[in-house]
C-alpha cells in the first residue's frame, strides 16, 4: 500500500490532486462519468504491467509519457476530463504518483456518498464468489455500504488483509507463519 498521506483524501498529494479533479468534474457536471473512468483507470493500471512500467519509470522524458498515455487512455475510451487530468499530473512530473492518485480519489468519492472503503490485499485475485462472500462477512460486521479496493499481493502466500480506515484484519499465511514463529521463540 502507499505510504504517507499519499492515500487519504483529505490531506498529501495524492489527496490534493483527487480534490481538485472531484471539484472539477463537480463543476463541469460530469462526476459519475469521471467516477467510473478514474475507476476504469485503477483497474487498467493494476491489469497492465507495460502502463505500471510507463508511470514508474523515471527514465521516460515527460513528452514522450504524455503521448504514450493520452495515447493510451484515447484507445480505451476515456473522456476529456480524465485525459486532461492525467496531462496536467504528467507536466507537473507527478506519473509516479498516478496510482495514488487514483485511490485518494476513490477514497474521496466514497467519502463524500456515505461508502465506507475496505482496501483488500489477497495473494491472488478474488473471484466472485470471495468477493460476495467478503462484502457478506463486512456487512456482518456491520459495514453496510462498502466499496471494496482490491490489491494483490504475493507476498501474503495466502488469505486476506482488509484495512477499514484505521482498523486491520490481517488473516494472511504470511502473518500467521510470523506469529507462530514469534511463539516458537518465545516458548525455546
Amino acid at each position: 500500500m502507499a505510504s504517507g498521506g499519499a492515500t487519504t483524501s483529505s490531506g498529501g498529494l495524492a489527496g490534493r490532486y483527487a480534490t481538485a479533479l472531484y471539484a472539477h468534474a463537480d463543476e463541469q457536471h460530469a462526476l459519475d462519468r469521471t467516477v467510473d473512468e478514474m475507476d476504469a483507470l485503477g483497474r487498467l493500471i493494476e491489469a497492465s504491467p507495460d502502463l505500471r512500467r510507463l508511470i514508474s519509470s523515471p527514465l521516460i522524458d515527460t513528452v514522450q509519457a504524455r503521448r504514450a498515455a493520452l495515447a493510451v487512455l484515447a484507445e480505451q475510451g476515456f473522456g476529456k476530463i480524465v485525459a486532461d487530468f492525467v496531462g496536467v499530473v504528467i507536466n507537473n512530473r507527478r506519473l509516479a504518483a498516478l496510482p495514488a492518485i487514483v485511490r485518494a480519489f476513490a477514497s474521496l468519492v466514497a467519502e463524500k456518498r456515505g461508502v465506507i472503503t475496505a482496501q483488500v490485499s489477497s495473494a491472488h485475485p478474488l473471484n466472485d464468489v470471495q468477493r460476495q462472500q467478503l462484502r457478506a462477512r463486512l456487512i456482518e460486521a456491520g459495514y453496510g455500504n462498502v466499496n471494496i479496493q482490491e490489491h494483490v499481493d504475493k507476498g501474503l502466500l495466502g488469505g486476506l488483509v482488509v484495512k477499514i480506515g484505521a482498523r486491520l484484519y490481517d488473516t494472511s499465511l504470511k502473518s500467521r507463519l510470523q506469529r507462530l514463529q514469534h511463539a516458537m521463540k518465545g516458548a525455546a
